[in-house]
């Protein structure tokens, strides 16, 4: 017999409808719970009825064959056959992470397809691979951020076998999986609300009412949250969970639900005898997000830090718009190296206020910050989805400004991050597409997103319709390109960039105040010193020639972007859009 029990405080009486018949439900042990016991073995459907009504799937449906709207199924986790009992785990220092989005990864656009691709990963040289949210969505394609069935994985991909397949392929290559899971918010459609105080209008957020985190019967909400991110842990033995905009989490608890959280994981991976990680996105710039609890912060293991990707785009590309506004200098990038945050409590003419703290560079790690030049986000959000490549189509120095960019992310002290394809410098968009059931949603989201970028300039032919199956297509990665020029030479840069910073432990050095970086804002020119290594990039359009403190042996060119760069005793000459790698010998 399986046991089936459901959440619904409001309701006065409750079914649980197993493979088409109906077993009333009795109150459970805890206030607002129900149960009951029938013949579901796994691969049986069921639904519940509140007070008589049409069937609802379970919010902790393990999986949803026929889409959120559908009968959940019961599934067996034991069933699964591991193969990675020697897994340890993989500690988030000296960690590559590659993120990738599992439809538009492979033109079949599943997990299983995702494995073949795996040996590619490893030999790049990344340690970690972060997947975009699985949370079952209506639909077919999408980013997965309006996820409903929150504890299943999207069918399309290949359901929860294929997710298990795939962590256990990793593992048994060395690679760590990370998992994008999105509690600020559910998406539209969902029937929540129906069994419960999920959501409350005493906090709105741009999705609605927010998350109850903190009103009457938030307990059992943040129950339902924080069993949900134990569950990937435990039941799908993922390594770490990327926390999407956790600064909209209202939460005005004495506890915070990050750091209940934190603590939750942390008993967890005691548990398992390996690290388990949580790694948040938030634009607040508060260091307490990844302070020990010791030491009064919430203790999260890392979070993504967008000045350091606004700041080296904004310098790459020459865009100024929007948040761009305040960075752009050579300034802006050394400050980041050094610090971290560029806005640590200085003003944001985007914001039109301060806004940050600062970091405590001794007690803080540089691996707490997740560094990028591209990611999900920074690319799916341009009105057409451009990369990097495709920004800089028109440059004359095109080729060299890309690889400069991969040098300051993949030597930076921070914990680097590829987003899938710019290490080949795929030039294929990756679009906001949609594949929304419901017509009125997907009208809006179509008419939305172009009245958005009406304002910005781009006319409404330009801009990609979310809906049409044609945007989402044109996002899948040309697996051809890597066995091409120039993608093929970007790749190779790539590649050498990975392997240097494996091979020399100054690259992945978490001590921030031990980074030293001096720049010519008009030559545009940036010198960093990490113990004996210099890390020179030339990001004008001149040649540039830079002084060398030397040891006593002569100078090591251990990375070079251009063939025309040259090492001398005492001084390193750069051509335009160039980046090299130099042991001095000089420890500083």
């Amino acid at each position: 017999m399986t046991v089936f029990s459901v959440w619904a405080p409001a309701a006065s009486q409750v079914e649980v409808e197993v493979a088409g018949r109906r077993y009333p439900m009795e109150p459970g042990d805890r206030p607002g719970w129900w149960r009951a016991e029938a013949d579901g073995p796994p691969g049986t459907d069921y639904a519940f009825r509140l007070d008589g009504g049409e069937p609802l799937a379970d919010p902790r449906s393990p999986r949803q064959p026929a889409g959120p709207a559908g009968p959940s199924r019961t599934y067996g986790h034991d069933s699964f056959e591991w193969t990675d009992a020697r897994w340890r785990g993989a500690p988030l220092p000296g960690a590559v992470i590659y993120e990738l989005h599992v439809g538009t990864f492979t033109r079949e656009g599943t997990l299983d397809a995702a494995i073949g691709k795996l040996d590619y990963l490893t030999e790049l040289g990344v340690t970690a691979v972060e997947l975009m949210p699985l949370a079952a969505f209506p639909g077919h394609h999408g980013w997965g951020y309006d996820g409903i069935g929150l504890w299943a994985v999207h069918e399309p991909y290949g359901g929860p076998d294929a997710l298990k397949r795939f962590v256990d392929a990793c593992h048994g290559r060395g690679l760590a999986v990370f998992l994008d899971v999105v509690y600020n918010h559910v998406g539209p459609g969902n029937r929540l609300a129906d069994f419960g105080p999920y959501f409350t209008a005493a906090h709105m957020t741009p999705w609605g009412p927010a998350v109850n985190l903190d009103q009457p019967g938030s307990d059992e909400v943040r129950s339902f949250v924080i069993g949900n991110a134990l569950m990937w842990l435990r039941d799908y033995h993922i390594d770490g969970l990327r926390l999407d905009a956790v600064h909209a989490l209202e939460d005005r608890r004495a506890l915070h639900l990050l750091e209940e959280l934190a603590v939750e994981v942390d008993a967890l991976a005691a548990l398992t005898g390996r690290p388990l990680v949580l790694v948040a996105e938030s634009d607040l710039n508060d260091p307490r997000l990844i302070t020990s609890r010791e030491d009064g912060g919430y203790g999260l293991a890392a979070q993504w830090n967008d000045d350091f990707h606004h700041a080296v785009h904004s310098l790459i590309t020459g865009e100024r718009q929007g948040y761009y506004g305040d960075f752009g200098a050579v300034a802006a990038v050394a400050k980041t190296l050094t610090r971290a945050y560029f806005h640590d409590g200085t003003w944001s003419s985007f914001r039109g206020r301060t806004h940050g703290r600062p970091v405590d560079r001794l007690r803080i790690p540089a691996y707490r910050f997740v560094c990028f030049d591209q990611d999900h986000d920074q690319v799916g959000n341009r009105a057409v989805g451009d990369r990097i490549a495709a920004t800089l189509a028109g440059s004359p120095h095109r080729e060299g400004l890309l690889r400069v960019a991969a040098g300051l992310v993949l030597t930076s002290p921070f914990t680097p991050m590829l987003f899938m394809g710019e290490e080949w410098g795929a030039d294929t968009p990756w679009q906001f597409f949609t594949d929304h059931t419901d017509p009125g949603l997907a009208s809006a989201v179509s008419t939305g997103r172009r009245s958005e970028f009406a304002e910005h300039g781009w006319g409404p032919a330009e801009v990609p319709d979310p809906q049409d199956e044609e945007t989402f297509l044109r996002s899948k990665l040309d697996w051809s390109q890597p066995g091409r020029d120039p993608y093929r030479s970007l790749l190779g840069w790539y590649r050498t960039l990975l392997a240097l910073r494996r091979t020399r432990a100054e690259l992945a050095d978490p001590r921030l105040d031990h980074v030293r970086a001096d720049y010519d804002e008009d030559a545009r020119w940036l010198l960093v010193s990490r113990g004996p290594l210099r890390i020179a990039a030339n990001l004008g359009g001149a040649p540039v020639r830079l002084p060398l403190a030397v040891g006593a042996l002569a100078p090591n060119l251990l990375a070079a972007s251009n063939p025309d760069i040259k090492v001398t005793l005492d001084a390193i000459s750069l051509p335009a859009a160039s980046f090299a790698v130099v042991d001095t010998g000089h420890q500083d």
